[in-house]
């Protein structure tokens, strides 16, 4: 799964979204991945859901007398035309705390003395974070879960009655694993196509394992946050990639601009996607990575005024780490990963496999992006488990022949790309 993160706030009305729909599907994205659309609440935040049934202003048409779900329906049906499916976000952790559902059903909310709770995370410091605008449901000691369950089973049938073929599924941890195991098993069996995709990030790595064994089709990792020397996140990979494929991702609406973060450094936003694109079996890039954009993603403030001017073009780019994903199946699932010691500790080789084994490469990374770095294999075909040609699939200077020794001046954040015959 190749996902562009359409925002819907930066992007406006959905009939203007058909230039953002192409330039995606130019990429080389097969799914358009959107964030709520619903009608929000008064906190006026895409994640604070007041009705589920209900599209928000800002995305229809000013004035139009179409309705809402022939709106949603030409969007999906022009993605499609491009070759895309549309997912969406599937919010049932929370709703809004001022939606008639708290009113109507108070049994299915966590309690604090006599008032609702409020959504919250504990964050990687320890820190309680607590959203105002949002209440818990409470799944685990709701006296009619039955009633929550066939609410929030309606609501997914309602969504993919729109168009929509798969849910990105908001801190899916906050839900149990059997709540989800029965909901996507239940939505399978009569739309076998529809995929069910885990948001983890902040759990521990038993929550992670417990939710990514409950029936998701993936789940998404912390690969953004490696410094690509530390073990951990082949730790974490390890502990699930045996239960579901993980998406990878350079930044997202929840992060800082990476062009921002860097510094405006494009070495680092390429450096990064392909990292994401090509350890992961799936990878999400948000609208305007490709364009540099520096401004941070806000789930309430994000305005389509804020579009911004281009500070670069990494179109070009992307769509070759994306092709390259298309035409080689061992960057398209899971397997085992490893990382190669190498003599200059900023250039990290990676060794992956396909799960069957049909097929192998090596990534050569600059982990500096900022100067130039040698990297020096004395046998490249050594760190290979089955003897194979590789071929150099790299997006600059791909050489035809691969010389023994291998000796590359890596530019900064730049990467060699090399794979079995496939």
């Amino acid at each position: 799964m190749k996902l562009y993160n359409l925002f819907p706030r930066l992007c406006g009305p959905l009939d203007e979204w058909t230039p953002h729909l192409e330039r995606a599907a130019d990429l080389g994205f097969d799914w358009v991945f959107v964030n709520p659309i619903q009608k929000r609440g008064r906190s006026d935040s895409l994640y604070s859901i007041t009705d589920y049934f209900a599209i928000s202003r800002d995305f229809l048409r000013p004035g139009s007398r179409t309705p809402h779900k022939r709106q949603v329906r030409a969007m999906i049906s022009e993605a499609e035309h491009l070759g895309m499916r549309v997912m969406i976000d599937l919010v049932i952790n929370h709703c809004a705390i001022d939606s008639r559902l708290v009113r109507n059903h108070p049994e299915w909310f966590v309690r604090e003395g006599q008032r609702v709770a409020n959504a919250a995370c504990i964050e990687a410091d320890g820190t309680r974070v607590v959203w105002e605008d949002l209440a818990q449901f409470d799944w685990h000691n709701t006296s009619d879960r039955e009633g929550l369950f066939g609410y929030c089973l309606e609501v997914v049938e309602h969504l993919i009655a729109l168009g929509f073929r798969g849910f990105r599924c908001d801190a899916a941890y906050q839900v149990p694993a059997a709540v989800w195991h029965r909901l996507i098993e239940h939505v399978q069996r009569d739309h076998p196509e529809v995929v069910f995709v885990a948001e983890t990030l902040g759990c521990s790595p038993d929550q992670t394992r417990e939710t990514a064994a409950a029936g998701f089709d993936a789940i998404f990792n912390s690969g953004k946050w490696w410094d690509l020397a530390s073990p951990w996140l082949l730790e974490q990979y390890d502990a699930t990639r045996a239960l579901v494929p993980s998406i990878g991702f350079p930044e997202s609406h929840d992060t800082a601009r990476l062009y921002a973060e860097s510094g405006g450094n494009p070495h680092a936003l390429e450096q990064r996607y392909l990292f994401a694109a090509l350890f992961s079996g799936g990878v999400l890039m948000p609208i305007g990575y490709e364009f540099g954009f520096a401004r941070r993603l806000d789930v309430v403030a994000t305005r389509p005024t804020h579009w911004e001017t281009p500070n670069l073009d990494l179109g070009d780019f992307i769509r070759h780490v994306n092709a390259i994903k298309d035409a080689h199946p061992v960057f398209q699932g899971e397997g085992p990963v490893r990382i190669i010691p190498l003599d200059n500790p900023a250039v990290l080789l990676l060794h992956k496999r396909a799960e069957d084994g049909a097929g192998e490469a090596l990534i050569a990374l600059n982990k500096d992006i900022e100067q130039r770095q040698w990297l020096h294999v004395d046998d490249l075909y050594r760190h290979l488990e089955r003897p194979a040609p590789l071929r150099d699939c790299s997006f600059q200077w791909a050489m035809d022949y691969l010389p023994t020794p291998f000796d590359f001046e890596l530019g900064p954040g730049m990467a060699r790309v090399l794979v079995t015959g496939d």
